[in-house]
């Protein structure tokens, strides 16, 4: 967390958007702005959820790539450590004393896997996953050569389509392999099945899940045969988590977005039908934007364009308002359908983004507000970390 002598009020609308204590409408657009009392809830909703079902939650750092979310998500919801996509990203959680952490990816570049070995130094457990046995002895002998322990896990392509395996019997020479190598430890089994997440229907997730599960019980069952157990059976996302946790095979959940959430996730329906962000989670990321032209009736120019936020899966949705509409982006201007002429100059608006994770990569700070209020700024920590 970024102290309040940190950055005074000079260094707003240069080195950063607000600085705690002061009021919302002072903020300076566009920018992230976090509702800390939704985002709270969002956290403890999950944790209680988790423990309720007897389930790990390793929240997803590559979601918010922040030091500080994470230690909310351990602090409020219980969350045991962090997946990372990448070492460098790993790393930043590393230096900052997170001490349980899987890169849920594999690693094959020889130098970022040196560098992997090295995180264990930092005094925390490091998993890995593995869906190449030849990947085995590149892992081991870093490993060795830095004098640390890590833990591996195999990937399953369940159904996303990816990396990993896709039959029982190569997730078992796999594990055998890790299990003979020095310096690693079979740890169990990745298995997240990421091309469901964003399905609409209730029903239609359920049929890929169904799939996945069976897929993955298969591989359990022979590894159990064979007398490796493994620890963790790992995956679920904050669109099929429900799934996961009702399997008997999965013990960890991986769900990052369900902590902020964002305007594609926000369309999926639960199993009564309704949009997951009208009741099981809340809005609590935004884009805070600023009305900066109205020069065309009808139609208003906020300072929000493509450099603060991703559209891959769509447009943002403008919170809270039915009667303006985002409807198109260019680099550094968003236009708002305005028919009625309803926005004003300077007017700000809460846009949640379309996609939550590429649009926080592109931010350095996320502002925490409560009650119309700066509380804190926390910086995007790992922003920029691909390698």
């Amino acid at each position: 967390m970024v102290s309040k002598s940190a950055f005074d009020r000079d260094d707003v609308g240069f080195a950063v958007p607000a600085v705690p204590g002061m009021p919302e409408s002072e903020i300076q657009t566009p920018c992230l702005i976090l509702d800390l009392d939704a985002l709270e809830r969002n956290i403890r909703k999950m944790g209680d959820y988790a423990r309720a079902k007897n389930m790990n939650h390793r929240a997803h750092g590559k979601m918010h790539k922040s030091v500080d979310v994470l230690r909310l998500q351990q602090e409020l919801g219980g969350a045991i450590g962090v997946c990372c996509q990448k070492v460098s990203e790993a790393e930043v959680f590393a230096r900052a004393g997170i001490r349980d952490i899987l890169i849920s990816n594999e690693v094959r570049d020889p130098a970022k896997i040196d560098r992997l070995a090295r995180l264990p130094a930092f005094g925390g457990r490091v998993i890995v996953c593995v869906d190449d046995i030849d990947n085995v002895p590149e892992l081991s002998a870093a490993a060795r050569r830095h004098g640390t322990l890590i833990d591996c896990l195999v990937e399953m392509d369940c159904g996303a389509g990816r990396c990993g395996v896709t039959s029982a019997q190569a997730v078992l020479a796999i594990a055998e392999a890790i299990a003979a190598a020095p310096s690693l430890r079979f740890a169990g089994l990745q298995a997240y099945q990421g091309a469901m997440q964003h399905l609409d229907k209730f029903e239609d997730r359920k049929r890929k899940l169904d799939a996945a599960i069976a897929q993955v019980r298969e591989a359990v069952d022979l590894l159990e045969r064979n007398g490796m157990k493994p620890e963790l059976v790992s995956g679920g996302g904050t669109g099929s988590y429900h799934f996961e946790s009702m399997s008997g095979v999965y013990n960890e959940l991986q769900c990052g977005s369900y902590a902020f959430m964002d305007a594609d996730y926000g369309r999926i329906r639960d199993a009564d039908g309704n949009r997951i962000d009208q009741g099981e989670w809340e809005n609590a990321l935004f884009i805070l934007t600023a009305v900066m032209s109205h020069a065309k009736p009808g139609e208003a120019i906020c300072d929000a364009g493509l450099k603060v936020q991703s559209v891959d899966s769509g447009l943002p949705v403008i919170h809270g308002r039915n009667d303006v509409v985002y409807v198109s982006c260019s680099d550094e201007h968003g236009v708002i359908s305005d028919p009625d002429g309803v926005l004003a100059i300077n007017e700000k608006l809460r846009l949640v983004p379309g996609h939550c994770d590429p649009t926080c990569n592109v931010h350095d700070w996320y502002v925490g507000v409560r009650n119309g209020v700066v509380e804190t700024l926390w910086p995007v920590s790992a922003r920029g970390k691909a390698y």
